[in-house]
């Protein structure tokens, strides 16, 4: 049974559902308001292309002014207005080119929030021992309730309920932020002049990591592009589709919740490579799995394939970076998954439209790259980790 939380743990907790509560609406249905717009599918395609480019390109910089200043949840307030008024920009024009530059700006804005709460949760779990999954499950239930208003909203004839939708998050997003204590980053051995980068960044096998996890990551693209074709290609009536993708988010909730009582063996790193190898094996069988029970088992394993891979690389990462840089560097981690993930959506296309397995089986064999990457650096991975605990000590 979940222990409701007090005090910050509790405001970081709705700061994580008022941002993922728009996600829902947005990922899986904004695509159909393009096409309700009368946008062709290439027009739908450049227009998620160059939003997509613009949110890898932008969350790393604007993360990092965020590490520089000192000013994380004042940069939440003002990304998630900024994003307001693109949002804005959006219901209002019917120019392409606007279209163009609303969606983009959108994404520029929206695409440092996250890195920065996590950032913001994990200095609060340096700080008051707080718990970052039970903090972090309450954007996995955002998710899912963004997800059902998305579906009811996007059947309106016009377009402003949907959208209301979105910018509601957006408000609630940045009125959140804005209420909590300004974040306080030990100051110790390992403290530094604010505008000089951690040498963390610049180390080979820290780049390496990047891509190590980006690969386990980026290996659900094929997952996300076509998975709902597959299982309404397999006799799934539409309204079970739905209720599938949310068992799969029900499964890292359930971990985010126990996650603190796994015993100590349970690193973040052997979380990831557990991770890593369910990836493995999801992607081997998901084209086999065609019954209603094998998917809805299948599905089961979203929670380590994505979830503890999730939670595993957030956590390493607070050991590893120093806090003041902790947004900036969950900010490089997801500008690797995004480039990856693009890279491995772009791959799998040929590959279903030739067998659906083919996909899958291409998102296995990118799994089992991350997780061999991972086993060769876990060495070096560990003693950095080692090393940085010390320093904090």
């Amino acid at each position: 049974m979940i222990k409701f939380q007090t005090g910050l743990s509790t405001r970081v907790s709705g700061l994580f559902w008022a941002h993922f509560i728009g996600s829902g609406i947005f990922l899986p249905f904004f695509p159909l308001l393009l096409s309700n717009r009368q946008l062709s599918v290439s027009e739908i395609a450049t227009a998620l292309a160059l939003a997509t480019i613009a949110r890898i390109v932008a969350a790393p910089v604007l993360t990092s002014i965020s590490d520089k200043t000192g000013r994380r949840r004042l940069s939440i307030f003002l990304y998630s207005l900024a994003g307001v008024v693109f949002l804005a920009l959006f219901a209002f024009t019917d120019s392409y080119l606007a279209t163009l530059i609303a969606i983009s700006g959108l994404m520029i804005f929206w695409a440092p929030i996250i890195p920065l709460a996590d950032a913001y949760a994990l200095d609060v779990v340096r700080r008051l021992g707080g718990q970052y999954g039970r903090m972090r499950l309450w954007g996995s239930v955002a998710f899912i309730v963004g997800n059902l208003a998305g579906g009811w909203l996007i059947s309106f004839s016009t377009a402003m309920p949907y959208l209301a939708g979105i910018l509601l998050s957006l408000l609630a997003t940045a009125l959140v932020a804005i209420t909590l204590p300004p974040a306080q980053p030990r100051v110790g051995a390992g403290a530094m002049p604010r505008e000089v980068r951690p040498d963390v960044f610049r180390q080979p096998w820290f780049l390496a990591m990047l891509v190590a996890i980006g690969l386990l990551q980026a290996s659900h693209a094929g997952y996300y592009a076509f998975a709902t074709i597959f299982w309404r290609g397999a006799g799934v009536p539409d309204t079970l589709i739905g209720l599938i993708w949310s068992l799969g988010v029900v499964t890292e909730i359930c971990l985010f919740i126990y996650a603190s009582r796994l015993p100590g063996w349970f690193t973040p790193l052997r979380l990831i490579l557990i991770g890593g190898l369910a990836g493995i094996l999801r992607w081997m069988v998901f084209a086999e799995a065609t019954s209603l029970w094998s998917i809805v088992l299948l599905q089961g394993l979203h929670g380590l394939s994505f979830g503890a891979v999730h939670l595993g690389t957030v956590s390493l990462l607070g050991r590893i970076v120093p806090s003041r840089w902790s947004a900036t560097g969950q900010s490089l981690m997801a500008t690797s998954i995004g480039l990856l993930n693009a890279l491995a959506t772009w791959a799998s296309g040929p590959l279903y439209g030739r067998d659906p397995a083919f996909a899958f089986w291409f998102m296995s064999a990118v799994s089992l790259a991350g997780l061999v990457a991972l086993l060769v650096l876990a060495r070096r991975v560990t003693s950095a980790a080692e090393q940085a605990a010390d320093e904090a000590h």
